[in-house]
């Protein structure tokens, strides 16, 4: 997106905690093979069972991603679901799955903008509570508010008003739902805009398409940044791609938070995407289907395979991601 290049550009020039290694992207790149770029974080996991139709496999692209962020802590927040332990987007992503499986209508807007505390209590019943729950209650609630004033209650709505175009798409979630996916904030008076969570959506929506699944035709998936988080930086870092100030290292290896808005914290968001836009261009010469979002999701994916020297991720209590 363009308005998301343009307003990082400024941080990545002026930034004092982070720089990119540009030879490190050279390097990670001659390792990337064909086959990486078949994953994606949006795989089979993240449809609904058959019988469901359209509107609910779009709605729950709507309602995953309002409240997939922030999953630290100690302990980690974790759900059980059919035996198995899982944490992160992907306890997330299960538990929302679970709880529609289990009669709590998460697809349906008039039962988001009234949403219990103790329906969304027991929907993300864990280990632990989960960071966040409060605000993330409320974007439900706002979620189903501006859908039901908007959109006449449609997620499909929102798709076919932006004609299908993934940036606007993201326009139309930040303007209209903007409490739920404006991901903006300001650097030294400067406006800078991340919209990672509402790029998620049309993200989960062409692949919905790959698999038949949505009727209207998708456009502008290059279009895409990177989704500024804390998962992709964690993996540049290792790489060496991403090179943090000896301060800000210390600060993340020792888990010491980050406040949301700092320069550190933007820096390193701005940095990340940037990065992978670096790597996109010298990947497409080799790869023409190479875009940023895939890009990006190799990078993810690397960050699933766990290794015992892996340095952390940053710690910032943000709902943005």
């Amino acid at each position: 997106m363009i308005s998301v290049l343009n307003s990082t550009k400024t941080v990545v020039e002026n930034s004092k905690f982070v720089r990119i290694n540009e030879q490190a992207i050279l390097d990670f790149s001659r390792g990337v093979n064909s086959k990486e770029f078949e994953d994606s974080e949006f795989g089979p996991e993240t449809i609904l069972p058959g019988t469901a139709t359209e509107e609910e496999q779009i709605a729950l692209a709507f309602v995953y991603n309002s409240i997939n962020f922030c999953y630290w802590g100690e302990p980690k927040w974790t759900i059980q679901i059919n035996g198995n332990f899982y944490d992160g987007s992907s306890g997330m992503l299960r538990a929302v799955k679970k709880a529609i499986e289990n009669g709590f209508n998460l697809l349906d807007p008039k039962y988001l903008k009234d949403l219990s505390e103790d329906d969304l209590a027991k929907i993300l019943k864990g280990n632990v509570e989960i960071p966040l729950f409060q605000e993330r209650l409320d974007l439900l609630r706002e979620l189903g508010k501006n859908l039901l004033e908007k959109y006449e209650g449609v997620f499909k709505n929102v798709v076919e008003k932006a004609g299908g175009e993934a940036v606007k798409i993201v326009e139309l979630l930040a303007k209209d739902f903007p409490k739920v996916f404006n991901d903006i904030t300001n650097y030294h008076g400067q406006e800078v805009k991340f919209y990672k969570r509402a790029q998620l959506v049309p993200a989960h929506l062409f692949d919905l398409s790959k698999f038949g699944l949505i009727s209207i035709p998708l456009k502008g998936y290059n279009e895409l940044t990177a989704f500024a988080d804390y998962k992709v930086p964690q993996l540049l870092r290792k790489f060496g791609v991403l090179e943090y100030t000896n301060e800000l290292a210390s600060k993340i290896d020792n888990k010491i938070e980050i406040s949301s808005g700092s320069d550190e914290e933007i820096e390193i968001r701005a940095n990340t995407i940037w990065a992978i836009e670096f790597a996109t261009k010298i990947l497409r010469e080799k790869f023409s289907q190479a875009n940023a979002a895939k890009v990006d999701g190799i990078f993810w994916f690397k960050g699933q395979i766990k290794a015992p020297d892996d340095k952390p991720y940053h710690r910032t209590k943000t709902i943005w991601y």
